[in-house]
């Protein structure tokens, strides 16, 4: 699919479906894990929510794709929680339990989830000294070796909700973050923390994202309406793993 007017080096690649770009997003992480374990002796990774990345959770869970990833040194974190327990249905931490940790032989205490069950502020609190504890600060933001990310059909990413406090943010790498449009709290990764990573990666599938996702490629520059244009990775990579009726609605020349 010829896609036409997309920013200069973006990386843009388009999928016949869900399944295919599952397959694709578990090798892509299977390679930056294998690469940042050489260079680094561990792989850093904060995974996403919703129901878009779970495919490529259970890929990554399967034997195919398994028996590439060294898993001992692959810490987990989240770019974005509920304000809810672990164990709750709507917990990002606990979907990604089941599709993944409970079938890779991952290191129990290289799993690090957002406390969502605490008081939204001090949950935050606690999970940037956390990961600013695992991977250093000093004056700048940590750096994950890949963040992922999906879009929401309003252009949000993370819990970086339109018109809301945390798009605005620029001290913080975690916030407490209240979402009007959905009248709760979550706890969320800011726009200098994802943009400090090495790799980040969007994955985005279904015809309901189309319209969100030709805005944030191919509109105006609007970031309190289209959030997910903060994600703007530096010096790292940025990747978009779409489907076609994600890419549906984009400008083609």
């Amino acid at each position: 699919m010829n896609l036409g007017k997309i920013p200069d080096a973006l990386s843009v690649k388009v999928y016949s479906d869900a399944k295919e770009l599952a397959k694709a997003a578990a090798s892509w992480f299977a390679e930056l894990a294998e690469d940042a374990i050489w260079k680094r002796g561990r792989f850093v990774v904060a995974l996403s929510g919703g129901s878009t990345p779970r495919p490529t959770y259970e890929r990554l869970a399967s034997a195919q794709v398994s028996r590439k990833i060294d898993w001992f040194n692959v810490h987990f974190f989240w770019s974005d929680e509920r304000a809810v327990p672990l164990d709750d249905e709507d917990s990002n931490y606990r979907m990604a339990k089941e599709a993944l940790l409970d079938h890779a032989p991952v290191l129990k205490s290289n799993i690090h989830p957002i406390q969502g069950n605490l008081d939204p502020q001090l949950a935050a609190d606690l999970y940037e000294h956390k990961l600013v504890a695992l991977l250093g600060a000093g004056r700048e933001a940590p750096r994950f070796d890949l963040i992922l990310l999906g879009l929401g059909d309003d252009g949000h990413t993370a819990s970086l909700f339109p018109h809301t406090a945390a798009v605005n943010e620029r001290q913080r790498l975690v916030a407490a973050n209240y979402v009007p449009q959905h009248a709760a709290w979550r706890i969320t990764f800011t726009a200098p923390l994802i943009n400090a990573a090495r790799n980040v990666g969007f994955l985005v599938t279904g015809q309901e994202k189309a319209g969100a996702l030709a805005q944030v490629l191919q509109g105006p520059h609007r970031l309190e309406v289209y959030p997910a244009q903060l994600v703007k990775p530096s010096p790292g990579e940025l990747a978009w793993l779409v489907d076609e009726a994600a890419a549906s609605k984009m400008n083609a020349e």
